[in-house]
């Protein structure tokens, strides 16, 4: 592969304290192992299970994260919302409405004039709120881009949250050859689909998740199996055992800014014993 790539790794939902550990236990091993020169991930749970705080930012980018994305629980925790106004390494779903605290892109320099980098947090809608179209957003946002920032930005990635696949992979053909990646966040479930798209997007339905498995998607079993048993409220708390690290690292052209890489890591393995 050239040496005229940029190596991206987006790290899947962080989920906790668990989480948060496993970011920072095993992120600079892998940052070295493949030689990854910018980190985004999801931290929209990673404060206890729901929401962000100032905390658990500063101990995700202190781990080596550049970037943070966020999803439907980024305003969970009223104490964050003076630090998504003002803090520009944390990004939330920019087809929220007009008005709503943080920012749903950034532009980031990349390392040794590797050129600058877009991020795009977007929030699917089926299923979810019935906020702004993030088709439509995705429309406007890369117009932006293009027009304000000229040749400068040749790398754009897309987290896009989103509870179903078939809205991830309808905005992944929607934007293939438009953008860098569109990668899916959200259902905590990694797939197996990474693939490049035919006019060189890189895509993924969902990156999966980095916390505890022995759980129900990070949460403890009996509180999430009590709420399907009796359709009533119960406590969601984090659970804390099984630990796993979820990412995909995407090699982009720098001079196209086409994807020319793809590779998931879930780490360590599940036990699946042999037949």
């Amino acid at each position: 592969m050239s040496q005229k790539t940029v190596r991206v790794m987006f790290i899947g939902d962080v989920v906790g304290t668990p989480g948060l550990k496993m970011v920072d236990l095993m992120l600079k091993n892998f940052i070295r192992k493949y030689s990854i020169d910018f980190v985004i991930c999801n931290g929209e749970n990673a404060h206890h299970g729901k929401g962000m705080s100032l905390e658990a930012l500063n101990q995700l980018l202190g781990a080596g994260v550049n970037v943070v994305t966020g999803g439907n629980h980024t305003w969970s925790n009223f104490n964050f919302f003076d630090t998504l106004k003002t803090n520009t390494q944390v990004l939330r779903p920019l087809n929220y409405p007009k008005g709503t605290y943080g920012k749903g892109y950034g532009i980031y320099k990349l390392p040794n004039g590797l050129g600058d980098i877009a991020v795009i947090n977007l929030q699917g809608r089926t299923f979810m709120y019935s906020i702004d179209c993030p088709f439509r957003t995705s429309d406007w946002v890369i117009k932006q881009i293009r027009e304000q920032e000229k040749d400068r930005v040749r790398m754009i990635f897309v987290d896009i949250h989103a509870e179903t696949t078939a809205e991830k992979v309808a905005l992944g053909w929607y934007l293939d050859g438009r953008v860098s990646a569109v990668i899916g966040t959200h259902t905590h479930i990694q797939t197996a689909d990474e693939r490049i798209l035919p006019k060189g997007t890189g895509y993924c339905s969902d990156v999966g998740m980095t916390g505890p498995f022995q759980s129900v998607i990070g949460m403890q079993i009996k509180s999430a199996t009590d709420r399907m048993l009796y359709q009533t409220p119960h406590k969601y708390e984090c659970a804390e055992e099984d630990v796993h690290f979820s990412a995909v690292v995407l090699a982009f052209d720098v001079t196209t800014g086409k994807t020319v890489g793809i590779e998931r890591i879930f780490y360590p393995d599940f036990e699946k014993g042999s037949i």
